[in-house]
């Protein structure tokens, strides 16, 4: 199975693309997309050799189902003849936000090998957060997947029940991160920073702030303390958010992301 085809090349296709094309050979790729102009200008940077749907659903091992929600039931109603013709072994691999693994056996024709994982855009810099689950993968096969998106960033097995949760907290999240970078970088001018130089203060002062959450094993509250000197200048901002309902918002917004993705799933 050292092949991988690529159906749907947008932002989360493409940055898949990307990662697995560190860890794999350019010729063990294949790249598909409804508009196919979009398939050949990821394949130019790349160096990889673009397909049809069902050239990939016919000969990958690794199938990579990178379509929205909405249209996945038609993209793979058109390629139930080819999957169902394959004498050899394949997996299909969905990002799928709100499709369970047993919607898209449905779906598909046949209770095939299914790999469900969400990851983030910023899995195209290798610092990605992927949550994956499987059913009918063997733990080779898992394995192999761990390690062709080895250069995606971060990947942890979640049961399905909680994939959509973590989605929403890491899938959606880097929206929200980008929006407080900007937010941050608009301060910083109001106050009259550069622009380039408030974005790129904001932007680093965030990795690193994640860095140690991750590498220090603190809570977020113990570090937050840890900057906020008494009577200084970071408390009062931490003030002014809480009185704004900053962590309120961000909880309400991870809910309100979480409740949509339920809602494609049933749809």
């Amino acid at each position: 199975m050292n092949t991988i085809g690529f159906i749907g090349c947008g932002n989360m296709g493409g940055a898949i693309a990307r990662a697995v094309c560190k860890t794999l050979a350019p010729e063990q790729v294949l790249l598909a997309n409804r508009t196919r102009a979009k398939a050949e200008a990821l394949a130019a940077e790349l160096g990889c050799r673009t397909a049809t749907n069902e050239e990939v659903a016919a000969c990958c091992g690794w199938i990579v189902l990178a379509v929205k929600p909405q249209m996945m039931a038609g993209v793979l109603e058109g390629l139930r003849p080819m999957l169902a013709a394959r004498k050899d072994r394949f997996v299909l691999c969905t990002l799928a936000a709100g499709l369970s693994m047993a919607r898209i056996r449905e779906m598909a024709g046949g209770a095939y090998p299914v790999l469900r994982m969400m990851p983030n855009t910023p899995a195209a810099a290798g610092s990605g957060m992927i949550q994956y689950c499987s059913e009918g993968v063997t733990p080779e096969e898992e394995a192999e997947f761990c390690r062709m998106l080895s250069g995606a960033g971060r990947l942890d097995p979640l049961d399905e029940g909680l994939i959509d949760a973590a989605s929403c907290v890491s899938g959606c999240g880097p929206a929200w991160a980008y929006q407080f970078i900007e937010a941050l970088a608009d301060g910083g001018v109001a106050c009259g920073l550069p622009r380039a130089k408030a974005q790129q203060y904001a932007a680093q002062m965030l990795l690193g702030s994640a860095k140690m959450v991750l590498e220090s094993g603190q809570h977020p509250g113990a570090l937050k303390d840890a900057v906020c000197s008494p009577g200084g200048s970071t408390i009062q901002g931490v003030r002014l958010l809480e009185e704004r309902g900053f962590r309120g918002a961000v909880t309400d917004a991870v809910i309100a992301a979480y409740d949509k993705t339920r809602e494609m799933g049933k749809g």
